[in-house]
């Protein structure tokens, strides 16, 4: 670690951002036995079932406002981010996979020949309405316009998109870095899909969701998050260039191993402005050290300049570089077996998102330093934040035997030291957007 403790900082900015303002419910966490799966390339949207109470859930909400039956739905899962944060708007490499929580629309065409589009969410206290044909980015964002960001990028693609009524269910936690946001927007691509009847490329609709999110909530995200949520797959993380957007299914065929995600319930807002100042300061990193993206250079030649840069502006291009650099590595570790190698890169990716770039919390870092304890005989392979920062949550990689107490032992001692109950949860690699039959249960 001795490049690390050349330019380490330790003190960082602890806050506590509110929750995105986004369609959702927090759901009951559940676990899964392990990981399985095989293949590696993205298969075509399909229809397929959804848990039971959640569909029940969404119909239900559905029949009562709207007074009639869905004729459709569409699911679109969130997502965790094994490594590579803050790389994918750097052209850098990213390692997420779909969780077993999703963002859940049930739907219909008008009957009344209105281009309105009506929706009703659990996790709002009021439903909404706009016009499908006048659509402006809106001056002060709010959950709705994640969807009417969808419904424009529709439209400037030329589809004519009729006057629609929804009903959202979600089990995606708000705020907590799985990417509440990408899972509402794919979700209302997929239902559009369907009522349109015109299926869109998958990249081409990862994009789409991608540009609502940029004009219409104003976040300037990268593609990851809308990428897994399309084309996520059952069994598989994905290994995705950023720049090249070339997709690779990387099996997770053992099954005696988990991914933990704990949840801090310290929330964040991108929209606050920290998100956006990250990216600033990674293009003015560029700049400085004259390369038109952070992919362009490695980690020496961000060493070799230290002394021409600012110091702010090299520990951010520190990170980048070097997370850049270890994603790809922790892909051919997680498919060789090699679970001590892929935790070891967890530790020093959480460890530079602490110290250089500055996006963590002393909950997220608690939750990491307790998992830390229970490495070797305790299960644990590694662990670090995920998302963005600012709150939100950790992934663990740990041993399918000792999953329970681990989960344990995290909430024990995150709990007796904060004062605050985490949400913590096993999830196995899930599949990415799809159609779901209104009469199916899984």
């Amino acid at each position: 670690m001795g490049i690390e403790d050349d330019w380490r900082v330790i003190t960082r900015d602890n806050r506590r951002d509110g929750a995105a303002a986004v369609a959702g419910i927090r759901g009951a966490g559940f676990r899964g036995p392990g990981i399985s799966g095989g293949g590696v390339e993205a298969r075509p949207m399909c229809m397929r079932s959804i848990p039971r109470m959640q569909l029940e859930q969404a119909i239900e909400l559905f029949t009562r406002h709207f007074g009639r039956a869905p004729a459709c739905a569409a699911a679109a899962p969130g997502r965790v981010n094994l490594i590579g944060e803050h790389v994918d708007y750097n052209d850098g490499f990213v390692l997420p996979m779909a969780i077993e929580r999703q963002t859940l629309i049930v739907a219909a065409p008008r009957s009344d020949g209105h281009r309105l589009g009506g929706i009703i969410s659990a996790g709002q206290p009021e439903p909404v309405s706009f016009s499908t044909e006048e659509l402006t980015p809106p001056e002060q964002p709010t959950w709705v316009d994640y969807i009417r960001g969808v419904v424009a990028g529709f439209a400037e693609a030329g589809h004519e998109v009729p006057g629609f009524e929804a009903a959202i269910v979600s089990d995606v936690p708000v705020g907590g870095g799985l990417s509440s946001s990408a899972a509402l927007e794919v979700a209302a691509a997929t239902t559009l899909e369907s009522l349109l009847g015109r299926p869109l490329d998958p990249v081409k609709k990862a994009l789409l969701c991608q540009q609502a999110e940029h004009r219409f909530a104003r976040v300037p995200c990268g593609i990851m998050d809308q990428f897994i949520s399309v084309l996520g797959r059952a069994g598989h993380a994905l290994l995705l260039d950023c720049r090249s957007l070339e997709p690779r299914h990387v099996a997770m065929t053992d099954e005696g191993v988990t991914v933990l995600i704990a949840n801090t319930n310290c929330k964040h807002e991108l929209t606050g402005g920290e998100y956006a100042e990250r990216r600033a300061q990674c293009e003015a990193a560029a700049r400085a050290l004259g390369v038109a993206s952070l992919r362009d250079i490695d980690v020496n030649t961000v060493i070799a300049a230290k002394p021409r840069l600012e110091p702010l502006v090299f520990r951010r291009a520190y990170h980048v570089v070097s997370e850049i650099e270890r994603t790809p590595r922790a892909a051919a570790m997680l498919e060789a077996g090699d679970y001590e190698g892929f935790g070891r890169l967890m530790l020093d990716s959480h460890a530079t998102l602490r110290d250089a770039f500055e996006v963590s919390t002393q909950e997220l870092d608690l939750l990491v330093e307790l998992a830390e304890q229970r490495m070797g005989e305790g299960g644990v392979y590694g662990a670090r934040m995920t998302g963005a920062g600012f709150g939100g949550c950790t992934v663990t990689l740990v041993r399918s035997d000792k999953a329970h107490s681990v989960e344990r032992y995290l909430y024990t001692h995150y709990l007796e030291q904060t004062g605050i109950e985490p949400t913590i949860f096993a999830t196995r690699p899930a599949d990415g957007a799809r159609l779901v039959d209104l009469g199916g249960s899984s």
